[in-house]
């Protein structure tokens, strides 16, 4: 089986944890950085070069696209996807969840609960916004922001005027929600490949912070879910069509809100917090999606003769 990684640093901790179990299954898996890709389109021929050399076509490939490289990133997934190659997560999976705003449209459509959230544009009133959005306090969401940044906590309608007004004057676009007061900065990753919540932990917001990242200072603990976070956290990861994902939720007095569905979630807070092998959980997944072609047959039969 030849499996790329698709990463643009085979040193972090994710990356190198993938390329250990699929070692350890015995495959030929590389770290591929993918904007070092090139692709060649003619007809009837999809190619990629890889740092001037005609990259071999893989059996599999697991996106780790960072979001500022989203759309290149994505592209690149998409051409290995018409070369019949199978994707953990599709492009326009990727592509679907990383837009904040379109995400929570999809999660609304297929029923799945979140805090109120309001966008508007910058013509918009502010009061108007702060009274849909159910008053202070309030969170307000930088729509590019990633990993905690650029999310602000304001207690007053007065605060998240004066913010609104600043974000506007500079043409940012925000999601403007509802705070969960109960959840005490705290929340829930549950962590799904294939249908499955193989994982789950919970986070809490270092002292002084409502923001729960492990990039703000946050820390995390196994986490046992109940029946119907995980029924939730399973609902949002098929609404995204996501094979592998993480999905954000906090506990509320009406029950989990998924706030966010990350299509490239960090291993090693979960792993490590839960102690389960995610990275072996996502080589089954791969094993269970991609038949073995006739050429890998032959070598593992050739193989197991000289063993025997």
């Amino acid at each position: 089986m030849r499996v790329y990684v698709l990463s643009r640093n085979k040193e972090l901790y994710s990356t190198k944890r993938l390329v250990e179990d699929g070692l350890a299954k015995g495959w030929d898996i590389k770290v591929i950085d993918y904007l070092r890709c090139t692709i060649e389109i003619m007809k009837n021929d999809l190619v990629v070069n890889y740092q001037g050399k005609i990259l071999p076509t893989p059996d599999a490939i697991i996106p780790r696209i960072g979001a500022s490289r989203t759309f290149y990133g994505t592209a690149m997934v998409r051409h290995f996807e018409m070369m019949d190659v199978f994707s953990t997560s599709g492009n326009l999976a990727i592509a679907r969840s990383r837009d904040k705003l379109r995400s929570l449209q999809v999660l609304s459509k297929n029923g799945v609960d979140m805090p109120r959230t309001v966008f508007a544009s910058n013509k918009s009133n502010a009061k108007d916004v702060i009274a849909l959005s159910g008053g202070a306090p309030l969170v307000l969401k930088i729509l590019e922001g990633t990993q905690g940044v650029g999310v602000v906590l304001v207690d007053s309608e007065k605060a998240a005027k004066s913010v609104l007004d600043a974000f506007y004057g500079m043409d940012v676009n925000l999601l403007v929600q509802e705070y969960i007061e109960e959840a005490g900065g705290a929340d829930i990753r549950a962590f799904v490949v294939g249908g499955e919540v193989v994982g789950a932990m919970k986070r809490q917001g270092a002292d002084g912070d409502f923001r729960s990242n492990l990039h703000q200072g946050g820390k995390a603990v196994l986490y046992k879910l109940s029946k119907k976070e995980k029924k939730v956290a399973l609902k949002a990861a098929k609404a995204m069509g996501l094979g592998i994902c993480g999905v954000d939720m906090i506990i509320s007095k009406r029950g989990p809100l998924v706030m966010e569905v990350n299509s490239s979630p960090g291993l090693e807070g979960i792993e490590k917090s839960t102690n389960i092998n995610i990275a072996q959980k996502i080589m089954d997944f791969i094993e269970k999606n991609v038949k073995p072609k006739k050429d890998d047959i032959k070598r593992k039969i050739k193989k197991d003769k000289i063993g025997a």
